[in-house]
């Protein structure tokens, strides 16, 4: 018998966070676990107690800094493949040193959008791979279902309030559309920095149609985002945001900004994109949501052509052909 080789997999946020680092780690963990034996931890540092790891999956270049040298300083011929999960990519990597040392460290560079290689310095786009996450598909809704009102267009955001997601631009839309009480914008999130918090709850007193209704379980959540007609994501920057592909598979349209994390997923000719920050841009395409007969569908077709690609059999092959580059092993077969 074959004995699996054991991976360590350092994710920056465990379950308490419910963000999508975390989310990326558990699904990986479930891939995986058929082919190796897996330690998911929040920081690594050695001293074994257990096998010793043969590789090291790092989420974060900045956030996973200390256990991505610990790991190179242990093991400086054991393979690390680095996933570059948001704003270590967009951000980190051109100005943090600790983020910098983790790409040199690296065998392998993960990003998580189609147009993530184009961020990496050009002498290391050698060593990076696309991997697009995944999320189980929906039931489409049936008769049991209740189908989307044709009263109104139901909007939704998902995301924490924090600076990084702009939480301002739908703010700033909501009180745009105050005078369209058939367009309703709800919006789901822990209120992570208090300023917003309090903008969101203000915002609520002179814009009825918008309801912040703070963090959600994952599953309520889910069931929301098929609830809606349209799902806005307003992200200043993004690596591959897990809450874009679960619309799309849902068979919920997305409005997005114009970022290379969203065409990324979306694809770049995408119809419903607007310029980063532009909340006046914002209100105008959920208006056409809501007044164009064939705005949604025009988006839904789009979407539906991108599903495909956000498959979890699609991401487990490739997540395991990764590894295969720098760790070959007798292949299992699916689990």
């Amino acid at each position: 018998m074959v004995s699996k080789p054991t991976l360590v997999l350092v994710t920056p946020a465990l379950a308490a966070a419910n963000n999508g680092n975390w989310q990326t780690a558990q699904r990986w963990a479930g891939f995986l676990g058929h082919d190796y034996r897996l330690r998911l931890v929040e920081a690594w540092a050695g001293d074994e107690a257990q096998a010793a790891p043969a590789l090291m999956i790092a989420l974060h270049a900045r956030r996973s800094a200390a256990s991505i040298a610990a790991w190179r300083a242990t093991y400086p011929k054991r393979p690390l493949v680095l996933v570059l999960t948001g704003t270590d990519l967009y951000r980190d990597i051109a100005t943090d040193a600790a983020a910098q040392a983790s790409l040199e460290s690296a065998d392998r560079l993960v990003v998580l959008n189609e147009l993530g290689l184009d961020a990496l310095p050009a002498a290391m786009r050698s060593k990076g791979r696309v991997l697009l996450q995944s999320v189980p598909a929906r039931q489409p809704p049936s008769a049991t279902h209740k189908a989307k009102p044709t009263r109104w267009l139901r909007a939704l955001m998902v995301g924490h309030l924090r600076e990084e997601k702009s939480p301002q631009t739908y703010f700033e839309a909501a009180r745009l559309l105050t005078h369209r009480r058939d367009i309703r914008l709800d919006h789901i999130g822990g209120g992570l920095d208090p300023g917003l918090a309090a903008d969101a709850l203000a915002l609520m007193q002179t814009a009825p149609q918008y309801r912040w209704l703070g963090a959600l379980p994952h599953g309520s959540t889910r069931r929301r985002i098929q609830a809606a007609h349209v799902l806005v994501h307003a992200s200043r920057m993004e690596g591959g945001a897990h809450v874009v592909i679960e619309a799309v598979v849902s068979g919920t349209p997305v409005l997005a900004s114009r970022i290379a994390g969203n065409l990324g997923l979306l694809g770049a000719g995408y119809s419903g994109v607007f310029d980063w920050g532009d909340a006046a841009a914002l209100a105008v395409l959920l208006e056409r949501c809501r007044d164009d007969p064939a705005m949604l569908p025009t988006l839904q077709a789009q979407c539906d052509q991108r599903a495909p690609l956000f498959d979890p059999a699609h991401e487990r092959h490739a997540l395991l052909a990764l590894l295969q580059e720098l760790l070959p092993t007798p292949t299992r077969g699916p689990p």
